[in-house]
This record gives structure tokens, sequence and C-alpha cells, in this order.
């Protein structure tokens, strides 16, 4: 029989709080418990939550990043609209989870593609490239389950590439090429003792979402509350358990546009942690009574104030035109558990502005 162990679940607390919790569990399968039946089409209460722990953090030009790790997870990868579970394997030794941030804003952009290399003693061990995810504690974060050789000391290095996303302002010129170099002291005993919490089971499968966890020396990945979008914020829509806040700027001249114009900003996040949904394809029609202002796609952009966003220079914005906003495709990340079910039947949507 399953068993459980904790009558909450987790809030706000630092990385190093998150560890500490001992004796939950015996086995490898009970970290990870049957899936709730019925679940829904939206972001869901999970089974369990589980903390983790930093290996080390490094800086390089204008970036940072924290080797962090936890238990291996199952995940689902996503295609298009389609999915596959990834299932725990047996000689799998940890979830590994490298976050790089941009130093001056905190901004962890989902673009950079982070490659990993671990050796021992000079010997190659692993080499991966993690996965862009979302997990309801984390939010965006790359990762992906490793085999190691039981305990010991690694070197581990990881590599960011050129990012593929439009930057502007501060950070149009911060072209990523950085490598961070880490020694990870694996302890079985000590991954045993990152806490591991089960979820009540008249909770799980129900509809909701865990708390971000704090992490005090790392940045969120949440994009900001519509009261601290910049610009003048227009209205908002759901679509697959996803929300999206349209703002206008007045001045588009750092998104390629003039003074003159305006800039159409699209802000989706989740529900409930209001993390960033990105590797999204989006397309929009700006429509003035019978005539389409605008009518094109939706470009994916990181912004220091507006975040990672989806947006476009237009002409003008009038009170009473309509925004309507489609989904082309979902995001393109992996899905923790909880996530994996939201995000991927995304109706067209309508803005009054």
């Amino acid at each position: 029989m399953r068993r459980r162990e904790l009558l909450g679940v987790v809030g706000t607390a630092t990385v190093g709080s998150l560890a500490g919790c001992t004796g939950l569990f015996e086995t490898r399968s009970v970290r990870a418990p049957p899936l709730p039946e019925n679940r829904p089409n939206a972001v869901y209460m999970p089974t369990h939550i589980e903390g983790m722990e930093m290996a080390g953090m490094q800086s390089n030009g204008s970036y940072k990043c924290a080797l962090t790790y936890t238990y291996p997870h199952r995940f689902w990868l996503v295609t298009g609209s389609r999915r596959k579970k990834v299932d725990i394997k047996s000689n799998d030794s940890v979830h590994l989870m490298p976050v790089v941030w941009e130093t001056e804003t905190g901004i962890v952009p989902p673009d950079i593609n982070p490659q990993v290399q671990i050796t021992q003693d000079g010997e190659s061990v692993a080499q991966l490239a993690p996965w862009p995810m979302l997990s309801q504690p984390m939010g965006f974060h790359f990762g992906d389950n490793v085999q190691l050789g039981g305990n010991g000391t690694y070197q581990v290095e990881v590599s960011i590439g050129s990012p593929s996303t439009r930057r502007t302002g501060s950070l149009e010129n911060n072209q990523g090429q950085a490598t961070f170099s880490f020694e990870f002291d694996f302890q079985q005993s000590a991954l045993e003792e990152i806490m591991y919490r089960d979820i009540p089971s008249d909770t799980e499968g129900t509809k909701g979402a865990v708390d971000p966890m704090g992490m005090e020396m790392m940045p969120s990945t949440q994009v900001p509350t519509e009261t601290d979008l910049p610009g003048t914020v227009r209205g908002s829509a759901t679509s697959g358990d996803a929300k999206f806040v349209v703002t206008t700027l007045t001045d588009a001249t750092p998104f390629g546009g003039s003074e003159d114009e305006r800039y159409l900003a699209i802000s989706p996040r989740t529900p409930y942690n209001r993390y960033m949904l990105p590797l999204m394809s989006l397309s929009g029609t700006l429509n003035r009574g019978d005539d389409a202002v605008y009518d094109d796609i939706l470009q994916s952009t990181i912004d220091p104030e507006l975040g990672y966003h989806y947006g476009a220079v237009v002409d003008s914005v009038e009170s009473g035109d309509e925004l309507t906003i489609t989904v082309d495709s979902p995001p393109q990340t992996a899905r923790h558990e909880g996530y994996e079910t939201a995000f991927f039947e995304m109706d067209e949507m309508t803005v009054s502005l």
C-alpha cells in the first residue's frame, strides 16, 4: 500500500531548508507513486513534491549558473501536441538541473540550450543536453535524469550556446557562449536526505498547484504580475488553462519600431504560480472594425521589464480594437507531474482592447 506521510503541501522555503526530511520512503518506486485517476486537462495537484540540492554556483560574463539536483523524476516530453512519458530507469542516479540566468535581470532564458559533460578522473561518465521543462515547485528549467557511477567526485562542465530568441533593451548584446565548471561530490546518503513529501490522496489530482519553492540564491521564472507589466494592460484571456495578458507600449523603438508606433505584448503564464510559458508559436490579428490592422506572427522576445513574452510592432492601438490570439504550437517544453495534461488544447482567444 502506498504510504502517506504528510497532511499539507510545501510552501516557500530556501533551497537548503528543502533538505533533511529523511525516512519518507524505502524504495525507488515510492518516488513515482501511481498517477491520480481522471486527471483533468488542466494544471492539477501532483502526487508528491521533492526538494533539491545545489552542487555549486559559478559566474561567467553576463551569466550565472547553479548546478542543482534531486531524485530521478518521471516526466513527459512534448513534440507538437503529442507527449511521451519518460519513466525512471533502475540505474538513474539523479535528476540534474543546470540553472542559467542573466545576471543583470535574473531572467532564466529558455533558449540557451545548456550542454553538460560529466567526467571522473579524466574518464567520460555522461554527456547530455538537458530538456527544457516545467515543474510546479521550480517553474521553467533544464533537466534530465543522469546515470552516475556511484558515490564519488565528478567534474561537471556546463556550456551554453548563442540565444535564438530576440533580446531587447540592456539584454540586446547578451549573446551567450559561456562555460561553467563544477565539482560534484555525489553521495547516495546525501541524496536520500533531500525532502520528499506526499500530497494527501483527497487533494492529488484536483485542479491547483503546489507553491513555488523559495530559492534565495537563484531567481524565479515567474513573469511580472499584471500590475507590474509596463505599458497599458488591455485585458487578458485564458486558453488551455494558461492565461494570456495583453499590454501595449507607446514607444516601439526598443522593439524595432519607431516612437510613433506601438508595441503589442502578450505575456502568457501558468495559473496559480505565474510561471512563464516559453517555446510556443503564437500569431495575432488586430482588428479595427472590418479591417485587420495587423495579421502575422507574435515574436518571442526577452525584455528586461516584460520578461519572456510574445509581441509585435503595430501602427496604432485604439479603444475598441479586438486582438485575436492563435496558439499555432503549444509550449514545447517537457512537463513534470501536474503540468503534463495542461497547455495542449488551446483555443483561439479574442481580447477587446
